[in-house]
């Protein structure tokens, strides 16, 4: 950001994270009166934007309280928020805008204070307003949010060299003590429960140990590597920890995020399916991805649900009928098709569309693309888990087709920061991916 002392926020900043009227520490926040219009319009809005008008205008009505905006109100980041009462006249803008338009009187604002104070920056979501206020002289940015990359995103699993000695003798512990891991890392560490920690040489790449802290014995409890499910194996440590983390009843909610090809849908489906029709721990499987975007009805595709849900749908047939089939091939025994799972019951493809107000009980839910819902959007969801279900949220928080969110204010990066204080969750970054070697450089390099 730049070091300016007075920001002019432009309505689609508001609309895209209401937060930042707080974001902007010791400077002066100025919002046109004009935006208090466009808030009311977009408040009539059933999606996402009137949510964050609706906010916005609370946020307001709280500003309001603790004086004259007009005059400007004290914020508690040490900045200030001040409501500008000038509206300019067409004329006076060397640039012909539209005044009809929110944006372009809170840009013809922003030139006007510009001209008093040179100062001033005004922030935008809007590629061509942006353009405008250059044409006008007038210092323009895009608001990032308060991440701009995921590399300060928990990741959930923690790295650490040991020698090769330290390393076998690790190997033959079924606990290890969270002191000796901090002795290891040279520093005191706060540990999140049900975080990952891979202890490895280089000398030795084959040969690593993974453990999982559990926060009520400050200890970390190693991970064999003799694990599988479903007629798959895990191929990294990252697969091995979610592995573990899906299998273990007493969480209640998995977080898997990565780019493409990491295997994050198929294990997920890989455990629901064998914890509901062998380990007979769930009454069935609830399948969803979101109809971007959310709260929408489905479109005039012909047929019933299923079958309009059938495009969005295909990735996880296509998981499904992979396990299945390898299952199968395995086993020598013919097993039950998707197909046959979805008539017995058994299997569930729902658009979230409608889940507002259910409660699911005692099932395996598996919610892929989670990275395109909002905070709220995942709060609906989450909120719906009843007695005995899990919940599984899969995504790549680098691929949001959703324009009104990003990086970090998405609900799947929001809720892995929020919750990974809680030993009811756990969360798995993945790193590799094992679908093939050209998706792996395609996800790289593309």
């Amino acid at each position: 950001m730049s070091h300016a002392s007075i920001y002019v926020l432009d309505i689609s900043v508001l609309l895209y994270s209401p937060d930042a009227l707080y974001d902007f520490p010791d400077k002066e926040v100025v919002l046109p009166v004009s935006i208090l219009d466009a808030l009311d319009t977009f408040r009539q809005d059933l999606g996402e934007k009137g949510r964050a008008a609706n906010i916005v205008s609370k946020m307001l009505d709280e500003c309001r309280q603790l004086g004259n905006l007009v005059e400007g109100v004290c914020l508690p980041n040490g900045g200030k928020l001040r409501i500008e009462l000038a509206d300019p006249e067409t004329e006076v803008i060397p640039y012909s805008l539209n005044f009809q338009s929110f944006s372009n009187r809170v840009l013809a604002v922003a030139w006007v204070l510009s001209q008093k104070n040179k100062e001033v920056v005004f922030v935008s979501q809007n590629e061509n307003l942006r353009t405008r206020a250059n044409t006008l002289n007038v210092t323009t940015i895009a608001y990032q949010g308060r991440r701009k990359d995921d590399s300060s995103l928990y990741s959930g699993i923690r790295r650490c060299e040991v020698s090769k000695q330290k390393l076998w003798n690790l190997s033959q512990q079924p606990l290890i003590s969270a002191e000796e891991v901090e002795a290891e890392l040279g520093e005191n560490v706060d540990f999140f429960p049900n975080q990952g920690l891979l202890l490895n040489n280089p000398e030795v790449p084959e040969e690593d140990v993974l453990a999982i802290y559990n926060q009520g014995k400050n200890k970390f409890l190693t991970v064999s590597k003799e694990q599988g499910v479903w007629g798959i194996r895990p191929r990294n440590p990252e697969q091995r920890l979610a592995l573990a983390l899906l299998n273990d009843p007493k969480i209640s909610i998995v977080t898997l995020s990565g780019k493409a090809g990491t295997g994050k849908t198929l294990l997920a489906l890989a455990v629901g399916l064998q914890q509901m029709m062998v380990d007979n721990i769930y009454s069935r499987m609830l399948v969803s991805r979101p109809i971007f975007p959310m709260g929408r009805d489905l479109g005039y595709l012909p047929g019933d649900t299923q079958e309009k849900l059938a495009p969005w749908m295909q990735p996880i047939f296509d998981n499904l009928e992979l396990l299945i089939n390898n299952t199968s091939a395995k086993k020598g025994s013919k097993r039950d098709s998707y197909h046959e799972l979805m008539e017995r019951g058994m299997l569930v493809v729902e658009p979230l569309t409608y889940i507002r107000g259910r409660s699911i009980p005692n099932q395996h839910m598996i919610v892929d693309e989670a990275q395109n819902l909002t905070p709220h959007e995942i709060k609906t969801i989450v909120t719906r888990a009843g007695e005995g279900t899990k919940i599984v949220l899969t995504g790549d928080p680098n691929q949001i087709d959703n324009k009104d969110i990003n990086l970090s204010s998405n609900g799947l990066s929001t809720l892995v920061e929020r919750f990974k204080d809680s030993p009811l969750a756990a969360h798995v970054r993945f790193t590799s991916g094992e679908r093939s070697a050209l998706a792996e450089l395609a996800a790289n390099v593309l």
